[in-house]
């Protein structure tokens, strides 16, 4: 078999269907952001991000940076291990201390990545239950996804956000058999937000626990940046809380939060957890110095709120395709990948301006797009030049505005 013109063909495939993906070689500049300098082709320009999931700046925070400086003279480089075998060092010991009390939880357990931290604990706990059946959001992320499948559990999937319906297939199950309600609070595509408190009503009803992902609420939400559930007043009442610290903390990493037993679980039984070598203390240290800065600041949320409304109220006058979502998530619709990706690489060549194209399988098909997410030093004269760029693109194009 020619395996090499196999896999080329698959490759091509993307191509023509305009979802190839091509990553942009940037580098952040302290004290710029969100300029940064593209390389590659050769050459080198300074562009404007629009599109980072750093979502406050936190990974140029002085604070941040000085206590991972701190922390690799101190302790250097790497972690040395998994956590089994001299990979829990102090500063990640600290940090799951201090993420536990974020979420007002007993205990905490940091992975590498908040996709795995979704794979690992799904997975784990769903795999553990007897018979659990997961009932799961039609629109959860691949993560979740990935977890609930490597459970091996019955899975029922429910309308996006349709409590309705998640009754009705709770109602179809035995009262005695073991649930898990999987569902996110901000999902990240649309910009929409999830109706936490009557999933738990159906959960306490149902007797269910429930697996809430807050990776694009932690850091931005509620008085210390416990995410929607704290803002909600509802923290008590989910029993997992997953969250990552490599968007609005800037850092690097993924969490869960629950009980002691849910999560020495996990820990205990998590293949992907236990045999992948831990979070440098460099990296711990900096997530750590991140969530007790927001958990005493609000100054970086209510900025970073200011601008997504901001920038949606001017993109929606601009007659722009712009979803008014309820969230900072600011989504523009292309419809077709081909443009999707003309308008991005438009964007970069002429403006300067790096928004990456969002396609199929992250949306359905025939809903591309842009997602734009404004953070806090994007700053009006920014903004200006986004939407003169847009706007001139999209006419070039004819592209539809706003129904």
């Amino acid at each position: 078999m020619d395996y090499e013109g196999f896999f080329a063909k698959k490759v091509a495939g993307l191509k023509d269907e305009g979802r190839y993906r091509i990553f942009a070689e940037l580098a952040r500049q302290t004290g710029r952001f969100p300029i940064a300098t593209k390389h590659g082709d050769g050459a080198r320009k300074d562009i404007v991000v629009w599109c980072s999931n750093d979502y406050l700046g936190m990974g140029q925070n002085s604070v941040v940076i000085q206590a991972m400086t701190d922390a690799v003279q101190l302790y250097g480089a790497g972690a040395g291990g998994t956590r089994n075998i001299s990979g829990t060092s102090h500063p990640l010991v600290m940090l799951e201390e201090e993420i536990a009390d974020l979420h007002a939880k007993s205990s905490a357990l940091v992975f590498t990545s908040g996709y795995i931290a979704n794979e690992a604990s799904l997975g784990t706990l769903a795999g553990l239950l007897p018979g659990c059946v997961i009932f799961s959001d039609a629109k959860n992320h691949a993560s979740m996804i990935h977890g609930i499948r490597s459970s091996k559990a019955e899975k029922r999937i429910f309308r996006h956000s349709d409590v309705a319906q998640l009754e009705s297939l709770l109602k179809e199950v035995d009262p005695d058999t073991p649930k898990l309600i999987a569902f996110e609070s901000v999902y990240s595509m649309d910009g929409d937000i999830s109706p936490i408190g009557e999933i738990c009503d159906l959960a306490d009803a149902y007797g269910a626990i429930t697996y809430l992902d807050e990776v694009h609420a932690v850091g931005l939400y509620g008085p210390r940046g416990g995410g929607i559930a704290e803002a909600r007043g509802l923290m008590d009442r989910v029993t997992v809380i997953n969250g990552t610290l490599a968007k609005a903390y800037g850092v690097m990493g993924g969490y869960i939060a629950s009980t002691p037993g849910i999560v020495d679980a996990v820990r205990s039984f998590a293949s992907s957890f236990i045999f992948t070598t831990a979070l440098p203390p460099g990296v711990a240290a900096g997530a750590l110095a991140s969530i007790r800065h927001l958990k005493s600041s609000s100054t970086e949320r209510q900025r970073h709120q200011e601008r997504a409304a901001t920038l949606k109220r001017r993109l929606a006058e601009a007659d722009l395709p712009v979803i008014d979502t309820e969230s900072h998530i600011v989504p523009v619709i292309v419809g077709d990948p081909v443009k999707c990706k003309r308008v991005t690489d438009m964007l970069m060549a002429e403006f300067g301006i790096y928004i990456q194209p969002i396609n199929y399988p992250t949306v359905p098909r025939g809903t591309e797009r842009l997602r734009i997410t404004p953070n806090p030093y994007h700053t009006d004269e920014l903004m200006d030049d986004l939407v003169t760029a847009l706007t001139t693109i999209w006419r070039r194009l004819e592209l539809p505005l706003a129904a």
